[in-house]
């Protein structure tokens, strides 16, 4: 297959006939950070940028009062890369934001030749260069990644010979990142709201208006019927059922289940699921990895690493009583059933002893409709969020290889 009118095959691949491909180490200069020991470490002087500076710009800095070469000062804008630390975190590059300060070791500055690059292009050709040695990381502590110098000056860049459309590519990519940026502060407020909404309205601290019956605590044991199904051992080995195991849920959502056959299923997997149970980790259950089962087909089987709860009719609502897992009321009593263990786990007895405030079935199942109402908002806004990041992805690819052009 040829290549199309307009491009070329290179050594990066096929880019637009006007573009070039050079080593990075000919369109940029890395310069390494020094090499501090904790002897030289200080309480005056620059502050040392170090890569936990770079994860967190509130992380306290140490600092160093001998003489610095200006080659090793950075001040905010400067662009750096990280060649040594932890994919999606510390590893890669990044725009320095913080105050004026000398670099550390396991960090470039990077200065783009301006011949070649501008400095907002240099930063997203970088992220890019990032994201591939990222892919490469494999075998063991795969997600710690470090690169040479030698290995990452010889990496070849298509570049755009045209200045314009190198920054009218930054200025699109830019543009989507603030609507990534908008989402995720916008998503973190909805968080925000619900844990507050959650706080007063889960413990009577503010009422739903026409509610003014008085609030009772009950133990879990006494609204609900715990592991009310479960699994034998005489059971047909060919009975077929869908699987969640404890790492099939994450923070109240479901995200995946196997398909299994009881003679080769996973020991664990004994307690059968019907609608609206709620469904209670009992493994690290500070990890919150709770769900509300939803299904209403098929044949469904969660592990014995979860409790089951099938909320008695008319007494306890069991959308109501899955918001209680994620308050504080609960988890202080997990944290005290978990303080001075070996091992981070409680068992089905604890949880049938564990206390809600309960209202009247009534006011129950409106508490429910106002928080479902506001996680629906939450789900449409992480939808949003997931397709705006997709589309970022996708728009890196097809911009800096030349295979879209801006107009």
């Amino acid at each position: 297959m040829g290549v199309k009118t307009g491009y070329k095959q290179t050594e990066a691949g096929v880019i637009p006939e006007d573009w070039e491909v050079r080593p990075l180490g000919i369109t940029m200069r890395l310069i390494n950070g020094c090499a501090f020991s904790p002897q030289d470490w200080g309480t005056n002087g620059l502050p040392i940028i170090r890569i936990q500076n770079l994860n967190d710009l509130d992380a306290s800095f140490n600092f160093y009062s001998g003489p610095v070469e200006d080659r090793n000062r950075i001040k905010a804008g400067d662009l750096l890369f990280a060649w040594s630390g932890t994919t999606g975190t510390s590893f890669g590059a990044r725009v320095w934001g913080g105050p004026n300060g000398v670099l550390n070791q396991h960090i470039f500055k990077v200065i783009p030749d301006e011949a070649w690059l501008t400095s907002p292009y240099a930063l997203l050709v970088l992220r890019e260069v990032q994201k591939q040695i990222e892919k490469q990381a494999h075998g063991f502590k795969a997600s710690f990644v470090h690169v040479k110098k030698a290995d990452l000056v010889k990496v070849n860049l298509p570049i755009p010979t045209n200045k314009s459309e190198q920054t009218a590519i930054a200025e699109t990519l830019n543009d989507a990142d603030s609507l990534i940026e908008s989402l995720e502060q916008l998503l973190a407020k909805k968080h925000h709201v619900k844990q507050g909404a959650m706080q007063e309205l889960l413990t009577g601290k503010k009422r739903l208006s026409g509610f003014t019956e008085k609030w009772h605590k009950l133990r879990l044991g006494d609204c609900a019927d715990t592991d009310p199904e479960s699994l034998s051992s005489s059971t047909p080995a060919e009975y077929a059922f869908n699987y969640i195991a404890l790492e099939d849920v994450d923070m109240g959502t479901l995200r995946s289940h196997t398909e299994q056959v009881f003679s080769s299923a996973p020991s664990r997997a004994r307690r059968k699921l019907r609608k609206n149970d709620v469904v209670v980790s009992t493994v690290r259950p500070s990890l919150k990895s709770h769900f509300i089962f939803l299904a209403e087909d098929g044949e469904w089987v969660c592990s014995t690493g979860f409790c089951v709860l099938r909320c008695k009719d008319g007494v306890a609502h069991p959308k109501y009583v899955f918001c209680h897992m994620f308050g504080d009321f609960i988890a202080r009593q997990i944290n005290t059933l978990l303080t001075g263990s070996n091992y981070p786990a409680i068992n089905s007895s604890d949880v049938r002893a564990l206390e809600i405030p309960l209202p009247g079935y009534e006011e129950q199942t409106a508490i429910a409709a106002v928080l479902s109402d506001m996680d629906v908002e939450i789900t449409t806004l992480e939808t949003k969020l997931t397709k705006a990041r997709q589309l970022k992805t996708g728009m890196m690819q097809e911009l800096l290889t030349g295979r879209i052009r801006l107009i």
